[in-house]
């Protein structure tokens, strides 16, 4: 049985940013390969590596260098769900606790 995969309100505004309509069709393409990527994270999870930020969150990176995006989440592995709190570009500052609330 797989995970539920939930995006945060945060989470789904981060992804959002990411994308606006004035942008060509390689980032349409892009935004979507990101999206279908974080719902594959229904069939294990824990494949991701924990971020360095907390043992208590794992990070999902996408895209290519210099354009790597990080989707942050858990397993909540009782509910047999994954939550996204955030997302964010992987060159910026570490994460603390209130900016995945």
């Amino acid at each position: 049985m797989g995970y539920l995969v939930n995006l945060t309100a945060r989470a789904e505004r981060d992804l959002g940013d990411l994308y606006d309509e004035k942008h060509s069709r390689a980032t349409l393409s892009w935004y979507l390969g990101f999206k279908e990527a974080i719902l594959t994270l229904e069939n294990h999870p824990k494949r991701c590596p924990l971020t360095p930020e907390s043992d208590k969150f794992r990070h999902l990176l996408y895209g290519n260098k210099p354009h790597i995006y990080r989707a942050i989440f858990r397993v909540l592995e009782k509910k047999r769900r994954v939550e996204v709190f955030h997302i964010r570009h992987g060159a910026r500052q570490r994460f603390k606790a209130p900016d995945v609330d």
